[in-house]
């Protein structure tokens, strides 16, 4: 038989007795918070509900932040008529009169968002030369195409198959299993717009006798692709949730997003207070992730000790993942409210392929940039891009191209006209006016507002991620 006996009790101090109590008053920054023994009164009661829910929205935010912004490119793709079997291009250059979130100058652009629910399987055929990908509406990884994928820049053919297929598969294309039916094609041409235009989408069903390809050239085109920062944002993300089977979502994000009413299924009808909450909710968000992006407190955003230059990917991992395999949730938040799309060939690029990026809202005193005032970058001589380099300016308010008289606010080596210093440096200047001499050297900048820059390198080379290299500070003229 089992030996018992009684164990003496240590007793409870008044330390452990507090420790596991609430005081009669909670002072917090949502107001007090009033108790009787314990048990909150009517007051508490409205406060602690307007807390949790003003929390949990802004979780929701900052969370979402991926699938919002899909939300919103694929609305405005379809605004200028590119449904899922059209791609929308940039036939030489995208300017700044879209409203993509840091697009690059330099690169010819093709985009769709495929609709396997509507069409069924779905090819896709990549052009040759190209750096391409393709993320579900979630905004996460599918696979990559092109130079960084099984294709290897020579063109390939992609089969998408919807969540839940079970039919047959042919032989002839790379299969991708996408967790939801919409799903964002971005397709970048090294080779320019000739290559662009040899891409292909069309539904399996008709590739026997695929239709001619339509494409919508929107370089010029002034349209929005990008999220609400109010309540309409919980909008967008009711959009996405009812549209997507509901195992796209895990069991955490789909319980954090029936917390604020957004359940697959179920009418997204908050009432008059909890609309008000969640608006409150997603300008705070909006604010909070613009903080972690301009002025991260992570030491590891940031590219070298003592500059204002930071690596959107601090982990180098596509998926924001820590060494230890924590979900790096700051991380993912700044750069999906800054950039869209996200690869392993885009946060870990091999020496020579992919690319590499560095941001700052910074001068080399600490300062934000000022479009009233003048400043240079210097570039050291043999920038380590195999492919191409360029450093693109853009709006903080937007995070797309500045907007100016001039529709390409960057400075880049494929141009032609860049002018080197006698040492082999080039010199990148900014300000509303242009230096004498060095006009092909200079990015207009507006009295007014502040701007960002962004240095892209395609083709990243070894003195890049062993940091022999690295570029100057912005430094104030």
């Amino acid at each position: 038989m089992p030996h018992t006996s009684d164990g003496p009790g240590p007793g409870t101090t008044a330390a452990a007795l507090a420790s596991i109590s609430v005081p009669d008053r909670v002072e917090t920054v949502f107001g007090a918070l009033d108790f009787f023994d314990g048990m909150p009164l009517p007051d508490a009661v409205t406060r602690s509900y307007d807390a949790l829910d003003l929390l949990r929205g802004i979780e929701v935010f900052l969370n979402c932040v991926p699938g919002a912004s899909m939300v919103a490119m694929r609305r405005g793709l379809r605004g200028l008529g590119v449904d899922s079997r059209t791609i929308g291009y940039t036939a030489t250059r995208c300017g700044s009169a879209p409203m993509l979130l840091t697009a690059n100058t330099e690169t010819t652009y093709g985009m769709t968002c495929l609709a396997l629910d509507e069409d069924g399987p779905t090819v896709v055929e990549s052009p040759p030369d190209s750096l391409c990908l393709v993320n579900d509406l979630w905004q996460r990884y599918v696979i990559d195409m092109g130079i960084a994928g099984p294709d290897k820049g020579e063109g390939g053919r992609y089969l998408f198959l919807p969540p839940g297929y079970d039919g047959d598969v042919p032989d002839g294309y790379v299969v991708a299993r996408p967790a939801t039916f919409s799903c964002w094609v971005l397709m970048r041409a090294l080779g320019g717009a000739q290559n662009l235009l040899q891409a292909r989408v069309h539904p399996l069903s008709a590739a026997a006798d695929p239709p001619e390809q339509r494409f919508v050239d929107f370089a010029e085109a002034d349209f929005n692709t990008i999220h609400a920062n109010d309540f309409s944002f919980f909008e967008e993300i009711d959009t996405l949730v009812q549209g997507e089977p509901p195992e796209a979502l895990d069991s955490e994000l789909a319980g954090q997003l029936a917390s604020v009413g957004i359940v697959h299924g179920t009418p997204f009808r908050p009432d008059d207070r909890m609309r008000a909450i969640l608006d409150t909710a997603a300008r705070i968000a909006a604010g909070i992730v613009r903080t972690l992006a301009f002025k991260p407190r992570d030491p590891a955003f940031y590219l070298y000790s003592g500059s204002s230059w930071k690596n959107p990917w601090p982990s180098r991992s596509h998926e924001f993942l820590s060494p230890q395999g924590a979900r790096l949730l700051d991380a993912r938040a700044v750069f999906h409210y800054f950039a869209t799309a996200s690869s392993p060939a885009m946060a870990a690029a091999a020496v020579g392929a992919g690319s590499q990026y560095a941001y700052t809202a910074e001068d080399s005193t600490g300062a934000w940039l000022d479009g009233a005032r003048s400043y240079t970058l210097r570039l050291p001589r043999d920038v380590p891009a195999e492919d191409f380099w360029a450093v693109n300016v853009y709006d903080p308010q937007t995070r797309s191209l500045l907007r100016t008289d001039d529709p390409y606010p960057s400075v880049n080596s494929l141009s032609g006209d860049v002018r080197a210093e006698a040492n082999g440096d080039t010199i990148v200047h900014f300000g509303p006016t242009p230096p004498a001499g060095r006009e092909a050297n200079w990015i207009r900048t507006v009295p007014g507002k502040g701007w960002f820059v962004i240095l892209r390198l395609y083709g990243p080379l070894e003195s890049w991620f062993d940091q022999t290299w690295r570029p100057g500070e912005i430094e104030p003229a």
